[in-house]
Parts: C-alpha cells; sequence; structure tokens
C-alpha cells in the first residue's frame, strides 16, 4: 500500500478552502470546508463550526464542488502522448492533461504491442513515478494485454495477442514491482495461473477483452481475478450453445457481488440504459469510473495513432469518440475526469455523491490506496478536486499543490 508522508516538505504550505459544497463519501457539507497543511489533509468542518485563525491563507471557491481527486485507474494518454511512445516526457504530458481534467491519480495503462515498446513504457513510467508530481500522481501501472481472446481484442493489436507466458510475466513483474494491474481473458491456457501469481504478489487481476463464460469466470474468481476491465467493452455476453443459452462474462460481471467493474463513462461506448443497469446492480461501491483515454484526449478531432508512432494504429477522432480507422469499432475515449461524473449525472441520472465515489473510494479501493486517498478524511493526501455546478474544472490539488486552476 501507499503510505502518507509524515516528512515535512522545506517550504511547506497552509490553506483553507471555504464556502464549498464539501462531498465525502457520505454526505455533503454546504456551505463547507477543508483545512489543507503540507501535503495532507488535516480537517472537514461545516462553514458555521469551522475556526479559521487570523491571517490564514483562505480559499474561497464560491459554492463550487470540493471533492477527493478525481481517480482513473484506466487511461492510455491525452494531449496528443500515449503510455506506448516509451518516453517520460509522455507520461508527463500525460498527467499533466488528465489534472487539467480534474484527475489527480492516474494508472497509466499500456497496450498489447512488442515487448520492446512495453518495456520502454514501463521504464518511462518508473522514471516519472520517482518525480515530484507535477500533474497527476502515477500509481503504477496497468498491463491491458497482450493475454486476449483474438474475438474480443477491440483496438488491441492482434499480431501480438498471446496467451500467457510464465517466464514472460514473471520476468516483467520481477523486473518492474510498480506493476499494480494486469488485464487478461480468464479462459486462455495458463490465464488462470497467471491469476494466482498475481494474487500472491497483491497485484489486481482484471477479466478483460474475453470470451469467457459464466462457469470460466467462476473459476477465475476462484484464482485471484477480482475485477472486470470496461464492462461490456471486449467481452461477451450470453450466448447459445446447442439450443442452451450460457451467461457470458458480462452478465457474470453484474452478478457477481465480489467482482467489481469500470465503465467508461463518455456517453458513447455505454448509453444511459447500461450504464443505469450497472449501477443498479452493482451499486457505487463496486462500480468504477473511467476513461480509457487515447492520445486525443483534451485535443482537437482527427486522425491519430493509437499506441506508439512507430508501431501503432491508425485511428479517428470524430463525434467526442475514437474509432478504428474503418470505424468498425470503438478504440477509446478522448474524455478526461471531470466528464466522467458529467456522464454519470447528466445521462445515467446518479446523485452527484454517487457518481463522485464511483470515481474516488471506489477506485481508490480496488486499487488498495484507500488508506492515503479516495475521501476527503483527515491525515489523506491532500489530493483535490474542485469543480463547479457546470463540472468544469476550478482546481486541482496534488498533495496540496495546486497543479492546474482555471
Amino acid at each position: 500500500m501507499v503510505k502518507c508522508s509524515t516528512q515535512k516538505r522545506d517550504t511547506e504550505t497552509e490553506f483553507y478552502l471555504v464556502n464549498g459544497q464539501v462531498i465525502t463519501p457520505y454526505r455533503m457539507i454546504a456551505p463547507g470546508g477543508v483545512h489543507v497543511k503540507g501535503e495532507n489533509i488535516q480537517r472537514v468542518f461545516a462553514m458555521a463550526d469551522g475556526h479559521i485563525p487570523e491571517g490564514a491563507k483562505v480559499i474561497d471557491v464560491r459554492g463550487a464542488w470540493i471533492m477527493p481527486g478525481l481517480i482513473d485507474m484506466h487511461l492510455h494518454g491525452g494531449g496528443g502522448a500515449d503510455v506506448m511512445d516509451g518516453s517520460a516526457a509522455a507520461i508527463r504530458t500525460i498527467a499533466r492533461i488528465h489534472a487539467e481534467g480534474g484527475t489527480t491519480a492516474i494508472l497509466p495503462t499500456t497496450l498489447t504491442s512488442s515487448l520492446r515498446e512495453l518495456r520502454l513504457a514501463l521504464d518511462a513510467c518508473k522514471l516519472v513515478s520517482t518525480e515530484r508530481a507535477k500533474g497527476a500522481r502515477l500509481l503504477g501501472v496497468h498491463l491491458e494485454g497482450p493475454y486476449f481472446a483474438h474475438a474480443q481484442r477491440g483496438a488491441q493489436d492482434p499480431r501480438y495477442i498471446k496467451n500467457p507466458e510464465p517466464d514472460e510475466y514473471l520476468a516483467l513483474l520481477n523486473d518492474y514491482p510498480f506493476i499494480k494491474r494486469i488485464s487478461a481473458a480468464p479462459e486462455l491456457p495458463g490465464a488462470l495461473e497467471l491469476g494466482r501469481e498475481l494474487r500472491k504478489r497483491g497485484v489486481l487481476a482484471a477479466i478483460g477483452h474475453t470470451d469467457a463464460t459464466h462457469d470460466e469466470v467462476i473459476a477465475a474468481v476462484e484464482a485471484g481475478y477480482s475485477h472486470m476491465t470496461h464492462l461490456y467493452s471486449g467481452m461477451a455476453g450470453v450466448r447459445r450453445f446447442n439450443c442452451y443459452r450460457v451467461a457470458g462474462a458480462i452478465e457474470s460481471g453484474l452478478l457477481l457481488d465480489d467482482v467489481t467493474v469500470e465503465v467508461i463513462a463518455d456517453g458513447k461506448h455505454l448509453p444511459a440504459s447500461l450504464l443505469k443497469l450497472i449501477y443498479k446492480c452493482k451499486g457505487a461501491e463496486r462500480m468504477a469510473l473511467c476513461s480509457d483515454a487515447l492520445r486525443a484526449a483534451g485535443m482537437p478531432e482527427g486522425r491519430y495513432f493509437l499506441g506508439s508512432g512507430e508501431d501503432g494504429q491508425e485511428i479517428l477522432v470524430e463525434e467526442g469518440v475514437a474509432w478504428l480507422a474503418d470505424k468498425s469499432a470503438f478504440a477509446g475515449s478522448v474524455v478526461r475526469g471531470n466528464q466522467l461524473i458529467k456522464t454519470m449525472v447528466e445521462l445515467a441520472e446518479v446523485p452527484i455523491q454517487a457518481a463522485v465515489k464511483m470515481a474516488t473510494i471506489t477506485p481508490a479501493r480496488i486499487l488498495h490506496v484507500d488508506n492515503v486517498m479516495g475521501s476527503l478524511d483527515q491525515g489523506k493526501y491532500a489530493d483535490i478536486t474542485i469543480l463547479r455546478d457546470d463540472f468544469s474544472v476550478v482546481s486541482t490539488i496534488v498533495g496540496g499543490r495546486s497543479v492546474y486552476s482555471s
């Protein structure tokens, strides 16, 4: 687990956010405020009860929402950069552009690729993870693939899809202990052994890009898989075998209480009806929001590459979503954290507190970092997002420092 730092910085900051609508996992305090000292939260208070010392630095948010920093546990890029570019500059750009959308913590996500390109991307993430955050903080890395079902590959490059190979994934896990999550199709030969290895190491094993039946999902959960990668996207639903209907991964994700799910809440990948269904089945405690954002996030529409410019695939961004070049399938989204909240409130008609929970404490619990982030609690990191009621970003604060202000 990530641990809060108790060492004082050379230039420790202290300030009070006041006159906001403070959103905790359990209530809204309005008008309320948050006291920040150094990189941690000192207290959350109602304005009527909060004593602010004379001469203290006070920031009046004028009725805006003050919420825990948004956590995006699945994104590939933004600002023209992709994780698979394999450069520290690309990772820094991604962290910065998503902070501008209210996201304070990210899990950079790789794509199915050559082993050489994968290691370049991991090396870049490793370097940036040691730096003081100038955007969203890095929580580790998510390997999306290459252990996927061909039929459910979506935008994943078919040239590199394979079955899990212990020599390969053990070397990666040993060399890069900051790998925090791997998505795989559990029906593949060797995938259950992969799940057991990830469980032993405390790495999140997620079911994704899969043709698994319900029985195969059950076997996967028993082997250590506990999460579903972008539910409905890249996975099979109910099918018939010899006239008998068999539930697939989609239905399993909705049915199994011990399995958490994430959804791409861009308003494109899933319509309102499916967002509402998932919320009804899983609730805010087991449903996380993710962007699955590509390099076109925060950029104009047009043509881009999915993955590296050297070995990636061309994609087309039109109508607010990324497509494969032939428009045969979605390739990913171009949204950021504040837009995920907006989609759930306006399209799925979810209460703001529930939407915030799905983008903060729920992903924090799934990633086992809820001891230091995900809620506005005393002692946790002062990772704070401030949004206006039109969901535009007022300010993004990471570890008590403003990394974006509009």
